[in-house]
């Protein structure tokens, strides 16, 4: 098993992002067997010991079929409106299959807003932060009532890339209607599979696409590989699968079972003649009640969550350091925990090779450098010099007004805004210490030069964060 696998399969915290296409249809709205399925498998990590945050789309498409809508409309006041019935019908689902194991769900609705302002932003952490120590499974989606086309995130993949990162997940799985990342269109025939990613270079030959034939997500595999760069960029290996696969995807580590080491090299395999399209493989559920296998939330393991250490990555408390146990039990024929995750015992290889796993290939960030590089709206842009670049970028060092090459945009003092070469590249991200209007007249200037209330640093290298990959 890959170090990346191995990662998956130990997390104490993990999120998981699951799309509309593979829990609803146009026409039908949701099908309850495959979120009955998705919910077994979460249920069954969470009973091993993991906190598990589960990002959901589904609202938009949910809301179509008690509306009479035949397909996902395109004007946003008639998505606002499907949204606003279709969230009803996804978090009481949720609710009662996730009640059919003890578990209690909490719902979050976010907008981009909340991850742009750094006070909501910090908000949406304590609230992540308490939901888990009380041993809640948090549900959270983008708030598409309210949104608005310039506040939406446009899809929950970089939500739930955002989300790994503020609440201190140890891993990312993105679940779909497709069964790995492929080099093209998994249909055509010259499509190969891609198991591993260990750097970039494995996604050279990478061409992804966009929303899928079901018609009713948006982000397609395009917004689920770039998502996966931005997690495993800050630290955060991701594993992407198919919804029918969840349960061997979400499958945990046994207590005192060493894994095998990690491979040594990516590996690319051809591609099937056509994707898995099976449903959802379901771990057998069972009625929550004293003969239920999965110990229920009563017994402490869903309701007396450790949180007492804090993570310096993400300000949320971290999820508790011990391995989970392997023989917790219930009343009904002392059936393990464990048995019930991909349908049997856990293996030493669990998760099996399901879909792609991507290595973390970053350090992780502060939460306040995660959210200037990956969070924050920017709000205008400064041109640097080459000297300027060479400060920021490989220095470390704040920018002065004598590095400023150019003003772009109308910000104001505390506003993030992009650092770019003289080519136009992003290279960095920080908060701007003057006003747009204010900077023209100190472009280039040594400090020396400026007015008295000028002479400090344009953007400070405690509030500047330089970006590894172009945007």
């Amino acid at each position: 098993m890959s170090q990346a696998r191995q990662a998956v399969a130990a997390a104490k915290r993990i999120v998981v992002k699951v799309g509309s296409s593979s829990l609803t249809t146009a026409v039908g709205g949701l099908d309850p067997s495959r979120l009955d399925a998705l919910v077994d498998a979460l249920a069954a990590r969470s009973a091993a010991g993991s906190q598990v945050v589960l990002v959901s789309s589904g609202a938009i498409a949910a809301g179509l079929a008690p509306l009479g809508i035949g397909k996902r409309p395109k004007d946003l006041a008639t998505q606002q409106a499907a949204a606003s019935v279709g969230q009803l019908e996804l978090v009481h689902a949720y609710a009662t299959s996730f009640a059919r194991y003890s578990l209690t769900v909490g719902q979050l609705l976010l907008t981009a807003d909340d991850v742009v302002r750094r006070s909501h932003y910090r908000n949406a952490q304590r609230t992540f932060s308490r939901l888990l120590a009380l041993g809640v499974v948090p549900v959270v989606n983008e708030n598409d009532t309210v949104a608005t086309d310039e506040i939406r995130f446009g899809d929950n993949d970089r939500l739930a890339a955002l989300v790994a990162h503020l609440v201190g997940a140890d891993a990312l799985v993105l679940l779909s209607d497709v069964d790995a990342l492929y080099t093209g269109d998994p249909r055509r025939s010259d499509a190969r599979r891609i198991t591993e990613v260990v750097d970039e270079s494995d996604l050279a030959d990478v061409i992804a696409g966009t929303t899928g034939a079901s018609g009713v997500g948006t982000g397609g595999m395009a917004s689920k590989l770039a998502a996966a760069r931005l997690a495993s960029s800050a630290g955060i290996p991701v594993l992407l699968a198919s919804s029918a696969d969840a349960a061997s995807a979400l499958a945990a580590t046994p207590a005192g079972v060493p894994s095998p080491p990690p491979a040594a090299s990516a590996s690319i395999a051809p591609a099937p003649a056509t994707p898995s399209a099976g449903a959802l493989s379901a771990v057998a559920p069972a009625s929550a009640d004293a003969a239920s296998p999965l110990v229920p939330a009563s017994s402490g393991i869903a309701s007396g969550v450790t949180a007492a250490s804090v993570d310096a990555a993400s300000d949320l408390p971290a999820a508790s350091s011990g391995t989970p146990s392997a023989d917790v039990s219930a009343s009904a024929g002392d059936a393990s925990v464990p048995a019930l995750i991909a349908g049997g015992p856990v293996s030493a290889g669990a998760p099996a090779a399901v879909g792609t796993a991507f290595a973390a290939t970053g350090s992780r960030l502060s939460a306040r450098r995660f959210w200037l590089a990956h969070a924050a709206d920017s709000a205008g842009r400064l041109t640097l010099d080459d000297g300027a670049v060479t400060a920021v970028v490989t220095r470390r060092r704040s920018l002065l007004a004598a590095g400023i090459a150019g003003v772009h945009g109308d910000f104001d003092a505390g506003d993030v805004v992009d650092l770019t070469d003289l080519a136009g590249k992003v290279v960095a991200r920080g908060v701007v210490a003057f006003d747009a209007v204010e900077l023209p007249a100190m472009i280039g200037r040594s400090t020396h030069h400026l007015a008295p209330e000028q002479r400090r640093e344009v953007v400070h290298a405690d509030d500047l964060v330089p970006l590894p990959h172009p945007n």
